[in-house]
C-alpha cells in the first residue's frame, strides 16, 4: 500500500501531460479539403449519369428484342442463348438499386423541407420515379418503400413492394412533381440535362408519366387513360431540343461504345431481325446504324479499309446460334466467316463520345399516336405517328455530319409507309422498337407490353425457359438472395418463381 501511495502522484503527473499533449489531436488528424457535406445537385446529376445502359444492355435488353446478338458462349453468355447469367443480369440492380436509388433518396431528404430548393426537390423526384420504372420492369416487385434508406433509417433489408403498389405511386409523384416545378422559383443550374430550364423539365416528367400510364394498356385501361390524358395536359415533349440525353466526354465515354471500341470489339453484332427490317422498309437509319467489315475472317480484319456501309450489303446475324454452330447459316448468307455479319458502327452510333439517349421526343409522338388510336386523348394518330418516325430520324445528327439523315430522305420514308386503318398497334410499337434502339430497358419493356414487333423466339438449344417464348424478367441477384433472403422469397411466393419466364404485374397476354 506504500509504495502504491509513493508512486500516485507520478502517474498523476504522466496522465495529465498525456491529456494536455493530446489536446488538439483531433484537429491536426482532420484533412482540411475532405468533403464533409456533398452538394445535392451534383448527386442528381451523379444518378443520371449513371442512368445510361451499359454493357448488360447489350448482354440482355437489346438482345431478347433481337436488335443485337453475340454467337459468342462463356462469361458473356446470356440473351443470346436465353441463360439466366447473374453476373450479367444484376447490371441493372447494381447501377439502380445500390447506387443512384441511394444518391436520390439522400437527395429528396435533404430538399423536401427546404423552399429555397423546390425544383432541385421535384426534378429528383422525377428522375426517382424513372429510375425505379427501370428497376421494377427487369426485376417485378423491389424494395420500393424503404429504398435507399439504410443510412437515413438503418433499413437494411428492406421489404418488397408489389409492382402494381409501385406503379401506382410512381404515376402520383410524376404528376405531383411535374406539376409542383415551379420557373420562378430558384434554378438547378448545374444540371446536366437541361441546365436548370424548368419548362424542359416539367415536359420530361410528364413525357415520363405519358410512358408510365401505356405500361398500364393491359392490366388497368381505365387507370392508363386517366394519367395519359393528365401527361398531354401537363405538356408532353415539343421536339427533339427537348430529348434527354447525356453527351460524353473523354472522361466518361459512351457505356455501349466503351466494350465496343475495347475488348469486345469483334463480339457483338446486328441482329438478322434489326437488319431485316430496315432492309425491307428502305429505311434511311440503316445507312447511320451499321457497318460491315466484308471478306473479314477474324475480328483482327475488322478494319476501315474492309468497311462497308451501304444499306443494300448489310446481314444481319442469326440468333439461335453459337460460334461452332453458325457455320451454316454463314454458309447459306453467303459470307466468309460470322466476323463478316453487319455490326453497330464503333466509328458512329456506338463511338466512345457518342451521346445516349434517355428519353425522346420521337418515342413520346409515337405514344401519343397509339394513345390516340386507344381514344384516351384527341389528336392525329397518323400525324404523330409520322412525327414520331421524323423525329427519331432527325435525332440521329446528334451522332455527327455522317449519320445525319437527308431531309429528302425522311420525307419518301415517311409518304411510303402511313399508318394503315387495323394495323396502327403493330406500326405504331414497331416504330417505337426502331426509335427506342439503344435504349434497351424501354425497348424490352415495351416489347413486353405491347407485343410488337412481331419476333421469332431465339431458338438456342439449351435455354433457361421453361415456359415463354421470350425471356419476360430478370432473376432477382444471388446478393440480394443471400442478405435479404425473408423478404425476396415473400416477392417470389408473391409474385412467381424467380425465373426467366416469370410475368411481371403489367405484362399481360
Amino acid at each position: 500500500m506504500k509504495k502504491i501511495q509513493k508512486y500516485l502522484p507520478a502517474w498523476i503527473v504522466v496522465l495529465f501531460l498525456l491529456a494536455s499533449c493530446d489536446k488538439g489531436f483531433d484537429e491536426m488528424n482532420v484533412n482540411p479539403i475532405a468533403l464533409t457535406a456533398v452538394e445535392p445537385a451534383f448527386q442528381l446529376n451523379t444518378a443520371i449519369l449513371n442512368s445510361v445502359p451499359g454493357y448488360g444492355n447489350l448482354s440482355y435488353e437489346t438482345t431478347i428484342v433481337k436488335q443485337m446478338i453475340t454467337p459468342f458462349s462463356g462469361q458473356g453468355s446470356a440473351a443470346n442463348f436465353n441463360q439466366d447469367n447473374r453476373t450479367v443480369s444484376n447490371g441493372n440492380w447494381v447501377s439502380i438499386y445500390e447506387t443512384i436509388i441511394k444518391e436520390l433518396t439522400d437527395v429528396i431528404a435533404k430538399t423536401k423541407s427546404d423552399p429555397t430548393r423546390v425544383n432541385l426537390y421535384n426534378m429528383t423526384r422525377i428522375w426517382r420515379a424513372y429510375s425505379f420504372m427501370i428497376l421494377t420492369d427487369t426485376y417485378g416487385d423491389i424494395p420500393y418503400t424503404q429504398a435507399g434508406k439504410s443510412y437515413l433509417e438503418g433499413l437494411v433489408t428492406p421489404i418488397y413492394d408489389t409492382q402494381e403498389s409501385i406503379y401506382t405511386d410512381i404515376l402520383t409523384e410524376l404528376d405531383a412533381a411535374s406539376t409542383a416545378l415551379d420557373a420562378t422559383k430558384t434554378k438547378n443550374a448545374s444540371d446536366i440535362l437541361y441546365d436548370g430550364d424548368v419548362v424542359k423539365w416539367k415536359r420530361l416528367g410528364y413525357s415520363i408519366l405519358l410512358r408510365a400510364a401505356m405500361r398500364l394498356s393491359k392490366v388497368n385501361p381505365a387507370k392508363a387513360a386517366e394519367y395519359v390524358a393528365k401527361a398531354v395536359a401537363g405538356g408532353v415533349m415539343q421536339s427533339n431540343d427537348d430529348n434527354a440525353l447525356i453527351r460524353h466526354t473523354a472522361n466518361f465515354t459512351n457505356p455501349v461504345g466503351s466494350p465496343l471500341n475495347g475488348g469486345q470489339s469483334a463480339f457483338f453484332y446486328l441482329a438478322e431481325d434489326f437488319v431485316t427490317f430496315l432492309s425491307k422498309t428502305n429505311d434511311p437509319r440503316l445507312t447511320s446504324i451499321a457497318v460491315r467489315y466484308v471478306g473479314a475472317t477474324s475480328g483482327a480484319q475488322q478494319v476501315e479499309s474492309r468497311a462497308n456501309r451501304t444499306p443494300a450489303v448489310q446481314i444481319g446475324a442469326p440468333l439461335g446460334y453459337d460460334n461452332t454452330t453458325i457455320g451454316a447459316a454463314v454458309t447459306a448468307s453467303k459470307l466468309t466467316s460470322l466476323w463478316d455479319y453487319s455490326q453497330l458502327d464503333k466509328t458512329r452510333m456506338a463511338a466512345l463520345l457518342a451521346p445516349s439517349f434517355l428519353v425522346t421526343y420521337g418515342q413520346t409522338q409515337l405514344l401519343t399516336a397509339e394513345a390516340v388510336v386507344r381514344k384516351w386523348t384527341p389528336g392525329d394518330a397518323a400525324s404523330l405517328y409520322a412525327n414520331g418516325i421524323r423525329a427519331h430520324m432527325r435525332q440521329l445528327a446528334s451522332y455527327g455530319t455522317t449519320t445525319a439523315i437527308a431531309e429528302t430522305a425522311i420525307t419518301t420514308y415517311v409518304q411510303a409507309n402511313p399508318l394503315i386503318t387495323g394495323k396502327e398497334l403493330e406500326q405504331i410499337n414497331t416504330q417505337y422498337w426502331v426509335a427506342s434502339f439503344l435504349v434497351g430497358p424501354e425497348t424490352w419493356a415495351n416489347f413486353r407490353r405491347s407485343g410488337f414487333p412481331v419476333l421469332t423466339p431465339n431458338s438456342y438449344p439449351g435455354s433457361d425457359l421453361k415456359t415463354e417464348g421470350f425471356i419476360r424478367r430478370l432473376t432477382y441477384t444471388d446478393a440480394e438472395l443471400n442478405v435479404n433472403k425473408t423478404n425476396v422469397l415473400q416477392a417470389i411466393t408473391r409474385q412467381g418463381a424467380n425465373l426467366l419466364d416469370t410475368r411481371i404485374w403489367w405484362d399481360k397476354k
